[in-house]
C-alpha cells in the first residue's frame, strides 16, 4: 500500500545523547535494523526491574539509565481517565474452581503475582472486591474502572508486583500515585528538555473489547478516542512524533489507523490470538499473524507500523535454551515494518537457561547476551525491566546514527497506511 514518509527535526542537542550511551561497548556491530540506528530501548513499564511498575518514580529511573522510551499500560478509570496499570485489577485474589472468591481466615486470598497496589489493605474499598469477566475468563479483584480517578489518586498508592520475586522493591511500596497518561507525558518532555535528548512514550490500551463495553456502560469516551485527543494535544498528529502505539487486539489498531498518524504497533505473542478475533471467529491465531503472506504480516502492514513481537517468535526456546531463529524479523523488514522485541528481564527466571547466573530464579544473570542474540536478528528495539543493562547491550559502531539523529532516524521512516 502507499506511504508517505514522516519528515523530522535533529535533536536538539545530539552530544549529550552521545554522552549518554559512550559506556556502551563496541561489539557485535553488525545488528542490521530497518533504519540503520542503533535499537532502541524501552523502558518496560519504566525501570520494572527497581520499582514498582507503572510509576513515575520507576519512568523516572527508566530515563535516567537511558531508555529512549517508557512504556505506559493504559486502563480507565470509571470517570474516563486513562491511567497507568497493567491491569484493570489494583488488586487480585485467586478463585475456587467455581468461580467464587477464596478466603482464608475470613480474608480474601491475595493473588501475590497480579497485585500492584494498597488497595485491598484499604477497609473503606473493601466492598468493591468483585468477580468479573476479562476477555472470557473470570477474575476476582478490585477494578480501575469501579473508582473515579479522584478515589484512584486519593489514597490507592502502587506496590511491587512481583512481591516475592523483586524483594527489595518492596521497599517502595506505598509511595507513589497511580499516574495519569499526562503525567507520564509531562515527565517525558520534561525530561527530555532537561536532558536534551527526547523521551518518547509507547502506551499500550490494555484489553480493548473489554474496555469499550466499559466506556459505554459508563457514558464515557472510548479509550481510542481519548488516547488520540491527549496525544495529539501533546504531540500532533505526526508520524514523527516520539509516540509508538501499541495493543494485542486488532480492531482497535484499525480503528486509531482511521484517527492518527502517530505510530501503530501490533503486538504477537507466543500463544493464544487476539480477544477481538475470538469475539469476531476468526480462528488466526498470533503465530499466523506472525507469518508472512497475506493473512500474515502482510495483513498488519494494512494498518501498523510495526511489530512488537514475543521473543519466541524470533527464536524460539527448546528444551529452555535459544533455538534456531525464525524469519520473522527479516519478513517484516522486508514489509517496510520495525520489530520490536519483548520482555527481556535480567532475574534467572526469566531468562533463557544458558544464560542463567545460578539456581536462584532472583538472582541476575546475563541478560546481555540473550539481547544480543535478538539484536544480531537486526531487531529494531525491545522492551525491558532493566533499561541499565539494555543500554549497556546494544552495540554501538560510531555511535550509530543516534549521535546524528536521536530518535528522528527511527521516525523518518514511519509510515501511515490508509484503507
Amino acid at each position: 500500500m502507499p506511504f508517505r514518509p514522516a519528515f523530522f527535526s535533529l535533536p536538539l542537542v545530539v552530544l549529550a545523547a552521545a554522552a549518554t550511551f559512550s559506556h556502551v561497548p563496541a561489539h557485535a556491530a553488525n545488528a542490521a535494523t530497518l533504519s540503520g540506528a542503533a535499537p532502541i530501548v524501552i523502558g518496560h513499564r519504566g525501570a520494572s526491574g527497581y520499582r514498582p511498575e507503572h510509576t513515575l518514580a520507576a519512568y523516572r529511573l527508566a530515563i535516567a539509565q537511558g531508555a529512549h522510551y517508557i512504556e505506559p499500560d493504559l486502563v480507565m478509570s470509571k470517570d474516563g481517565e486513562l491511567l497507568a496499570r497493567h491491569e484493570p485489577m489494583l488488586a487480585r485474589v485467586n478463585l475456587n474452581a467455581d468461580g467464587s472468591i477464596q478466603y482464608l481466615n475470613g480474608a480474601p486470598v491475595l493473588n501475590r503475582t497480579d497485585t500492584s497496589t494498597n488497595v485491598w489493605q484499604l477497609p473503606q474499598y473493601a466492598g468493591r472486591l468483585t468477580v468479573k469477566t476479562l476477555d472470557g475468563t473470570k477474575v476476582g479483584g478490585w477494578w480501575a474502572e469501579d473508582f473515579t480517578a479522584a478515589e484512584l489518586r486519593a489514597d490507592i498508592r502502587a506496590q511491587e508486583r512481583l512481591r516475592d520475586l523483586r524483594v527489595a522493591n518492596n521497599a517502595f511500596n506505598d509511595q507513589e500515585v497511580i499516574p495519569t497518561l499526562q503525567e507520564v507525558i509531562d515527565l517525558a518532555k520534561s525530561e527530555s528538555a532537561r536532558l536534551g535528548r527526547t523521551i518518547g512514550i509507547y502506551p499500550e490500551t490494555k484489553h480493548p473489547t473489554y474496555f469499550g463495553a466499559v466506556a459505554t456502560a459508563n457514558g464515557v469516551m472510548r479509550m481510542e478516542d481519548k488516547l488520540v485527543s491527549i496525544l495529539h494535544a501533546n504531540y500532533g498528529n505526526l508520524a514523527s512524533a516520539p509516540v509508538y502505539i501499541q495493543s494485542f487486539e486488532v480492531s482497535n489498531l484499525q480503528y486509531l489507523n482511521t484517527k492518527t498518524d502517530i505510530r501503530i504497533v501490533q503486538l504477537l505473542s507466543s500463544g493464544g490470538r487476539p480477544y477481538d478475533f475470538t469475539v469476531a471467529g476468526d480462528t488466526r491465531t498470533y503465530a499466523q499473524l506472525a507469518a508472512a503472506g497475506a493473512a500474515g504480516l502482510n495483513f498488519i502492514d494494512g494498518y501498523a507500523d510495526g511489530i512488537g513481537a514475543n521473543t519466541n517468535l524470533m527464536i524460539p526456546l527448546v528444551s529452555g535454551r535459544l533455538g534456531t531463529p525464525t524469519t520473522l524479523v527479516a519478513d517484516a523488514h522486508a514489509l517496510g515494518m520495525e520489530v520490536h522485541g519483548w520482555t527481556f528481564r535480567a532475574e534467572n527466571i526469566f531468562l533463557p537457561n544458558e544464560f542463567d547466573s545460578s539456581s536462584n530464579p532472583a538472582d541476575l544473570g546475563n541478560m546481555t547476551g540473550q539481547v544480543q542474540a535478538f539484536l544480531r536478528l537486526g531487531m529494531d528495539g525491545f522492551f525491558t525491566d532493566h533499561p541499565d543493562i539494555g543500554v549497556s547491550a546494544v552495540p554501538e559502531p560510531g555511535t550509530w546514527a543516534l549521535m546524528l539523529g536521536g530518535l528522528a532516524g527511527v521516525a523518518g521512516l514511519a509510515r501511515r497506511r490508509r484503507s
